[in-house]
């Protein structure tokens, strides 16, 4: 039992580490456009690695949660999880967009080769996820709630848009498709992972407590959402959970034992 906490966080690590396998040897096939042809990217399976980050949330979440109840929390476990987000929160969601840019050039009528220089600021969210996380193992102020965003919403919200160009609710997938569009997505999830912004941690230490509501209003509409927006679920999810964490800022600072 000493161990389950550890063995949990490698279960998120080994998921991060198969989604990237799944992203890599993703099928392409060609496509012919006035008489050119173009390498594309099929979503399709990509969609397992989008599967696999879910999962590695999953375990990501019990593995803080067994080490709380059985007592076993230590510098170990702490530096072993954020490793592990790296891969599965900054890596993974860095290799999706990298993909879907790649895929979104290609469909450029006037574009024959794509240099790396073009999709290389997808990159720059593993970068950003692994300066965010080695801050919070540093941060005291963070004990509670956090400041800037954490890694897991973000690979969930990276892991999300495979599925969206896949089923393609409300026409979502062509915005996935422009180039400055994914620019933009790419600048705002750096700029949020080292931002000095409070953002809401869900953890209800206190169900009565009045500060509580931002997390409820969180709550209710995921419920609510997820049979009406399907996929799009997760970016509108983000979406609100920044603004509730912009317009009811929790309080940061150290936890006294």
């Amino acid at each position: 039992m000493k161990q389950l906490p550890n063995i949990l966080t490698l279960g998120n690590l080994f998921c991060g580490a198969l989604a990237i396998i799944c992203i890599l040897h993703a099928p392409q096939y060609i496509a012919e456009f006035n008489g050119t042809e173009y390498t594309i990217t099929n979503p399709a399976p990509v969609y397992w690695a989008s599967v696999l980050v879910v999962l590695a949330a999953v375990f990501d979440f019990f593995d803080g949660l067994a080490a709380r109840w059985l007592g076993l929390q230590s510098p170990m476990g702490k530096e072993l999880d954020s490793l592990a987000d790296v891969v599965s929160f900054g890596l993974v969601p860095g290799m999706i967009l990298f993909r879907l840019l790649r895929s979104a050039y290609f469909q450029m009528p006037d574009v024959f080769d794509v240099s790396y220089i073009n999709l290389a600021p997808a990159l720059l969210v593993p970068c950003f996820a692994a300066y965010r996380l080695a801050k919070f193992n540093l941060d005291t102020r963070q004990s509670e709630n956090f400041i800037g965003m954490p890694t897991p919403p973000v690979g969930l919200l990276a892991a999300s848009f495979p599925l969206i160009v896949l089923y393609n609710p409300f026409n979502l997938a062509h915005w996935l498709q422009n180039i400055w569009v994914l620019y933009i997505i790419i600048a705002l999830l750096c700029y949020l992972m080292v931002a000095e912004i409070p953002m809401l941690s869900l953890k209800f230490k206190k169900l009565k407590d009045p500060g509580n509501w931002p997390r409820y209003v969180l709550v209710v509409l995921t419920l609510i959402s997820i049979p009406v927006l399907k996929y799009a679920t997760v970016p509108f999810i983000f979406t609100v959970y920044v603004v509730l964490s912009l317009i009811a800022p929790p309080k940061t600072g150290v936890v006294n034992p």
